[in-house]
């Protein structure tokens, strides 16, 4: 029988050495967990990274998977894609009016974004360039993305586009306006909540600010819903806790239902800046990916699994501020929206990384960001009973801490 190491040895001899794994070899999911080969149960709050909002073998999303997969799984863009269809005009009917270009990931996603932006910028009277983003930000990791991802770590020396990137510091509206008046840039992409960049939540009156000082300066107002959007934050997009209207978003992770799948979403004055081939892609939309993307709309809009959801993560932001206010020594802050929460930890790195392995231990799985933000992306599908489960699970942890420094 194969033992964990023997996994990790084959791992590591013929698979690229790009991710810090934890240790625990994954053989099923079901509901709200994850089961190893040995048959341990984890509770799911890491969610593949915000990938599986509705959790692991939703009985919805396995039916229309068996549907489809009887049809058919690739067919190319040259041919009409149903699934596509049907999945556009949600997304459309719950954002902004206008049409939709499918990618296969976030990252790629950015990329298609990007190329919009310049095709927009070549149409105007006065010269547009660059793009504006915020202060650890993150937009994925190929070179166009890179270029406006804002941490170091990520970044580093990797070649980058001569794209101008103005970077600007959360919720210094001065500071923007300065910029879009200055230096005339094409577009602001910005994440509604900073998920890799520390769970930061942008106050919706400053995304109304961006709104407004975008449509002022003649720039573009991009939200990158990658991470929170298909209601991880409580509405189906972030932005529209704001009541705005902007004029392209990202989307990916959610959308597929566990799929690779992703797309921006263009508004109707700008939805034929791409002509026949301006851009493309070989896989995407996967009508595999498609028919979930449907699947998950349904389930979280129709049958009401979002608005459920929501009132779960309230309890859980209730519960984790109580843990706050009783041992303030320990957790410095819990910010977030909805099911994207960050828990600030008054610890060194290798403290809270410790905390995440003993929660691993007890059948929590948790994510760290940052080095000391322990960050949870719980599913739509979370129950009262397992926000207790983690409750009592963190709070044991903390207050092992606590007895070490007495």
């Amino acid at each position: 029988m194969m033992t964990l190491s023997n996994w990790m040895d084959r791992d590591q001899e013929v698979i690229m050495s790009t991710y810090g794994r934890l240790p625990i070899v994954i053989e099923r999911g079901e509901g709200n967990y994850l089961y190893d080969e040995n048959g341990n149960q984890y509770l799911d709050l890491f969610t593949g990274l915000a990938v599986n909002i509705l959790g692991h073998s939703h009985p919805e999303l396995s039916k229309v998977l068996k549907e489809q997969a009887a049809k058919f799984l690739h067919i190319s863009n040259y041919f009409y894609n149903k699934p596509a269809i049907k999945l556009a005009e949600s997304l459309i009917s719950n954002s902004i009016k206008g049409k939709v270009f499918f990618t296969n990931s976030g990252a790629e996603a950015t990329e298609a974004a990007l190329k919009l932006i310049h095709k927009w910028s070549k149409d105007q009277e006065e010269a547009r360039n660059g793009i504006v983003v915020l202060k650890q930000s993150f937009h994925g990791r190929t070179l166009g993305a890179l270029k406006l991802t804002r941490q170091k770590s990520v970044y580093q020396d990797f070649p980058v586009t001569d794209i101008p990137v103005y970077e600007v510091t959360p919720h210094q509206t001065d500071e923007l306006e300065t910029i879009l008046k200055t230096h005339k840039p094409a577009a602001m992409i910005v994440e509604p909540v900073l998920g890799s960049g520390g769970i930061v939540t942008l106050e919706e009156e400053y995304i109304r600010d961006i709104s407004k000082l975008c449509h002022k300066y003649n720039v573009l107002c991009c939200m990158d819903e990658i991470q929170t959007g298909i209601g991880r934050t409580g509405e189906f997009f972030a932005y529209q806790h704001a009541g705005i209207a902007p004029d392209l978003i990202l989307f990916a992770k959610g959308i597929g239902g566990g799929l690779p799948l992703g797309g921006i979403i263009v508004a109707e004055k700008h939805e034929n800046l791409f002509k026949p081939g301006d851009h493309g892609t070989t896989f995407a939309p996967s009508p595999l990916s498609a028919a979930l993307g449907n699947a998950v709309i349904d389930v979280l809009l129709d049958q009401g699994q979002l608005k459920t959801g929501t009132n779960v993560a309230t309890k859980l932001h209730q519960r984790l501020n109580e843990l706050k206010k009783k041992h303030g020594s320990i957790i410095g802050d819990v910010r977030g929206k909805g099911m994207m929460i960050g828990i600030v930890m008054s610890l060194d790195a290798k403290a809270v990384k410790d905390i995440q392995a003993r929660l691993l231990e007890v059948g929590v799985m948790v994510d760290v960001t940052q080095q000391t933000i322990i960050r949870l992306l719980p599913p739509l599908t979370l129950t009262i009973e397992e926000v207790e489960r983690f409750i009592s699970a963190f709070e044991t942890e903390i207050e092992k801490l606590l007895r070490v420094g007495q």
